[in-house]
This record gives structure tokens, sequence and C-alpha cells, in this order.
């Protein structure tokens, strides 16, 4: 289960994802091929796969799901379904972000933000995969969970200022706020980049999607302050909605299979109780993932 689950089911995408209802939710899923396409020659009946389904393919709150095979990845041979399914959103999610808009090198550094939350868990793991110095905030309860993920620097956000901790970062993964995003442009150095996967999205982003102009012009109007800011500073800024990759999830799954990373699941609910489930996302207090089972 991921937040976006919630942001679509109330709204908050429609520009970029103009669903018609009803519709159903979910954006990971693991489980068994039980029946192949015509055209699909990847995967047979009985594979264990895992995936993110690419927009308006969404709906892996269900027992079935058509998934391209473009999307599909072997599940990890090392991880339960459980565990399998907690990863594509926020692992493509990291991978796009570290790899693809930032191309982190070793001996780098980055501040990610929320590190005990389901990208974060990821993210750091990732990030230390590639040789980067990792910087991130929890509270107090999760500093030896973020710790363990590999993070070097670990600030409780409830008592202590990011902003006068840090300095001279090459960059920033933000999934906080608006106002948070300003402060990380504070602890850049020149010509550093924050890729920000909760927004505001920009007019890089909308021609990367292909959007129309008048989407086009909405989101100059939503990004402009940042960009402003960012020019100001001599920073990078790009948005990030990420995207299904079934290639990227190949290279997701040697690392996992490898032991590099590993998955940090929190709870475990039945089918039956999926809207509590949301509602404990959307609580905040996950650690890492929250996944439903079909029995």
């Amino acid at each position: 289960m991921n937040l976006l689950d919630s942001k679509i089911r109330d709204g908050e995408f429609k520009l970029l994802l103009p669903y018609k209802t009803p519709f159903v939710l979910g954006h990971d899923v693991a489980g068994i091929v039980t029946k192949v396409g015509p055209k699909a020659n990847k995967f047979k009946v009985g594979d264990e796969v895992y995936a993110r389904p690419a927009d308006f393919h969404i709906g892996t709150f269900a027992e079935y799901i058509a998934v391209d095979e473009r999307d599909l990845a072997p599940k990890p041979k090392n991880l339960t379904m459980e565990e399998a399914a907690s990863i594509p959103l926020v692992g493509l999610t990291a991978w796009q972000a570290l790899v693809e808009k930032m191309n982190i090198q070793k001996g780098q550094n980055i501040f990610i933000q929320a590190g005990s939350g389901g990208v974060g868990t990821f993210a750091i793991q990732l990030a230390k995969h590639l040789g980067a110095f990792v910087a991130t905030t929890t509270s107090a309860a999760n500093s030896d969970l973020v710790k363990s993920l590999g993070a070097d620097v670990v600030i409780d956000y409830k008592t202590q200022d990011f902003e006068t901790i840090l300095s001279d970062y090459d960059f920033v993964l933000n999934s906080q706020d608006t106002k948070t995003l300003e402060k990380s442009l504070n602890i850049l150095k020149p010509n550093g980049k924050v890729v920000s996967i909760s927004g505001p999205p920009d007019v890089e982003f909308a021609n990367e999607v292909g959007l129309s102009w008048f989407v086009k012009i909405i989101m100059r109007l939503l990004s402009f302050g940042i960009k402003e800011k960012v020019k100001k500073l001599h920073l990078n800024y790009n948005f990030l909605f990420m995207r299904a990759e079934g290639k990227q999830l190949n290279e997701i799954t040697a690392l996992i299979e490898a032991g590099k990373i590993r998955p940090i699941v929190d709870k475990i609910f039945p089918f039956e109780q999926t809207n509590e489930a949301l509602a404990y996302v959307e609580s905040g207090r996950a650690k890492g993932k929250v996944v439903i089972k079909v029995k």
C-alpha cells in the first residue's frame, strides 16, 4: 500500500491521472501468473512475479489483475510474497531518483527525508550501495532502524533542525511539504540537485510525459516559486512521478537476491481490512511498508 493510493482516491492527482470512477486502487503486486496473453512471451503460467502496474492499469487491491509483461519482473527468490509486494513502487521511485535523475557517484552525499518511511528505507540502502554518504530524518524511536539500513547521519526531526546540521550536500530527495523543500535548498552546494517526489510538478515533467499545453501552463505556475529560488541559488530541481518499469525491477531483484537491499514491512493486513490498512498508512506511523494479503 502507498500514500499514492489515498491521494488518488482523494483526487489530489486528477490533473495528472484523470481516472474515471469507479476504479480499483493499488499500485504494488506480487503473485503467480495464472494466464498469459497470446502476444506475451516473457513469462509462463506458474511464474512468481512482482510489479508496479502502469498508470491507468492499476488495481492491485483485488484477487486478479492483468499486467503488461513489460512492467513485470521475477519475484526475488529470497523474499516472501508479502515482502516482494512491498518493493515495486518504492524501489522504482528510489531507483529513478538516485540512478536516473541524480546519477549518484561514490563519495557524494545525499539527504533523504523521512528515512523510516517506505521510500526512505529503500533509498537509504540503494544510496549506500551506490557509495554515497547518507543523512536522514526520523523520530528517535526509529533511529536504530535507519542506522541499520546504512544512514550515516540521523536527525531527530522532532528536536533537531536539519538545516542547522547539514551543509554542502550534493543531493536532496524531498518527500515532504513545500516548507521542508525550501529549507532543503539551503543545505545544497552550488549546482546541487533536489529531486522531489511530493511536488510541485514542473514543465520538464509535463514534457516528459507528454501533457497538454494547458497542463504545462498550470505546472509552470505551480513550480514558479521553487524554480526562482533554485535559480538564485544556482541549484537544480526535478519533480519525479515514478513510472512502471520491469527492466529496472530486474536490477532491483538482483540487488535484493545479493543481500544488498532488504524490504522493511511493518504490518500485514488481511484483504478484508484494506480500508483499515490504508488508514494506517495515512496515519504516518508505519515503519517501512504496509501490505495486504489475499487468502
